[in-house]
């Protein structure tokens, strides 16, 4: 989301009320983004919560207004990962539903559910950033720039990621497939 620079530099400067204003304006990317991480209402609200702390007490050190967005939402990332680890998770499920997804018959939802056991199965760099791409359509500059790494190698963490998942899916079906 773009926003009005003077805002973004008025919240550098120390004025609240701007970077009140700023939050508002990405409440809405913020929880869902949050929500795709932990999959949780109350986990994707604490990281939201601990994120607006930090990005309010660090925001005289952005360096480049222009990229207020990418900047919170960098750090939006590392408090659900952060979140995600002091629960030993990567992608977790509530236990009700996860039976509910098992005793589904439902294709698209089995095809889901593979696909996010699969991807749980990856990597931290290589699931953010597919999940980054795919989910929430970033360029690959964009993703280089929340995850802190050249273009190049967010190209590499796509292709390994999908070699990756394909195996991870197509090992699943045939476990799938021999239970039955």
């Amino acid at each position: 989301m773009k926003h009005n620079i003077h805002t973004v530099k008025k919240a550098i400067d120390g004025d609240a009320a701007a970077f009140e204003e700023l939050l508002f304006l990405e409440e809405q990317m913020l929880y869902y983004k949050a929500l795709s991480y932990v999959n949780n209402k109350q986990d994707a609200l604490d990281a939201i919560q601990e994120t607006s702390c930090k990005a309010f007490l660090a925001i005289g050190q952005l360096r480049n207004p222009e990229y207020f967005s990418t900047w919170l939402f960098r750090i939006l990332i590392r408090e659900c990962y952060q979140l995600l680890k002091e629960r030993k998770q990567i992608i977790p499920y509530e236990e009700n539903e996860l039976f509910i997804r098992l005793e589904s018959n439902q294709e698209k939802e089995i095809e889901s559910f593979h696909l996010s056991e699969a991807l749980s199965k990856l990597k931290t760099s290589y699931q953010t950033s597919i999940i980054l791409f795919y989910y929430h359509d970033l360029s690959i500059q964009d993703i280089a720039e929340i995850m802190e790494k050249p273009a190049g190698t967010i190209k590499t963490y796509l292709r390994r990621a999908k070699k990756k998942l394909k195996t991870e899916i197509e090992r699943s079906y045939k476990l799938n497939e021999q239970s039955t």
